[in-house]
């Protein structure tokens, strides 16, 4: 590949706001009512054979053409160019379903101050429980006591074989038959603690395991105690191993974290069901809902690039 003179950058930088000036020039058309849409209506003229091959053909052509121009670019300019694309292609999927956007823009203060916040805080506080179920479990896992490493091994099944729905309900209604009425936070945040604390349990196990046996026994010939030959031998080396499937349970539990809805908690999903039903526009409110959970997410994927990019053991060649 030819270096990357100032007149490649320009024509690169070109390349790039031509497309975003398309992507977002269909964007605003949409918006302003303009129908661009005449290939759909071209085919329904005339949907003989021959002009559904053409208009393949013509699509697989600016398919192809596109790819190529992306292709000429550099790595970064190429996912920025997919991302400006898809999310156009996103956006226009979910106008063809005449969503009222005025209704979503007045029902979005209440969605992120009320529900986004209530789901956020729901979601951190069992990700933080969950996090420390997970790590004296995988401890208690590998333990050579019989008696502990079986509880741990009966939790992890337990909790990774029940449905995380019939977890929250048995916690929250099986619980005040015991004598002990708890709400319907605390029962969500309980639920979803100690379902993924199970799963993560694994995965800590399965990183502290991947550390050869030989350092273990190395740190321990060194005098040192078994809690510092977790914290500087075993951890320091497990935790780059860890954090991408961490990261990845920590984003599954914020969506499920909208099942807690079925016991009255206020979060995303419960709004987004409440207020939609009011007025019949299911539809606005739950895209609205999915859009705010994505953008969480987004978030939370970004934390978890910066630190794989902390632990990562080659960070000078980390991009």
């Amino acid at each position: 590949m030819l270096p990357d003179t100032p007149q490649r950058k320009n024509r690169h930088r070109g390349k790039l706001i031509a497309t975003a000036m398309f992507a977002l020039t269909l964007l605003a058309m949409k918006l302003l009512g303009i129908d661009y849409d005449f290939m759909r209506r071209a085919l329904e003229l005339d949907t003989s054979p021959t002009t559904q091959a053409g208009s393949t053909l013509t699509l697989l052509g600016l398919f192809a053409a596109n790819a190529y121009i992306v292709s000429l670019l550099p790595r970064t300019t190429q996912m920025v160019i997919v991302w400006i694309e898809l999310l156009a292609l996103v956006v226009l999927f979910f106008m063809n379903f005449n969503l009222s956007l005025t209704f979503m823009i007045s029902k979005l203060p209440v969605m992120l101050m009320r529900g986004a916040l209530t789901t956020l805080g729901i979601s951190l506080l069992s990700i933080t429980i969950a996090s420390m179920i997970a790590f004296l479990g995988a401890i208690a896992k590998l333990s050579q006591n019989g008696m502990i490493s079986g509880a741990a091994t009966f939790y992890t099944s337990l909790f990774r074989g029940v449905p995380l729905l019939m977890q929250i309900y048995m916690i929250y209604m099986g619980l005040p038959q015991l004598g002990y009425v708890i709400d319907a936070v605390p029962a969500g945040i309980a639920a979803l603690s100690l379902c993924y604390g199970a799963y993560m349990t694994e995965i800590v196990r399965a990183g502290m395991q991947s550390i050869s046996r030989g350092q273990w026994e190395a740190a321990r010939s060194l005098g040192l105690s078994p809690f510092s030959v977790l914290s500087k031998v075993i951890l320091p080396q497990a935790i780059p191993l860890v954090i991408p499937p961490i990261g990845n349970q920590y984003i599954s539990m914020l969506k499920d974290s909208s099942l807690v809805s079925v016991i009255g908690i206020w979060e995303l999903m419960y709004l987004s069901r409440n207020l939609g039903s009011k007025t019949f526009q299911h539809l606005e409110m739950l895209v609205l809902a999915a859009l705010i959970y994505w953008f969480m997410s987004i978030i939370l994927e970004f934390a978890q690039r910066k630190l794989e990019l902390k632990f990562s053991p080659h960070k000078p060649n980390a991009k």
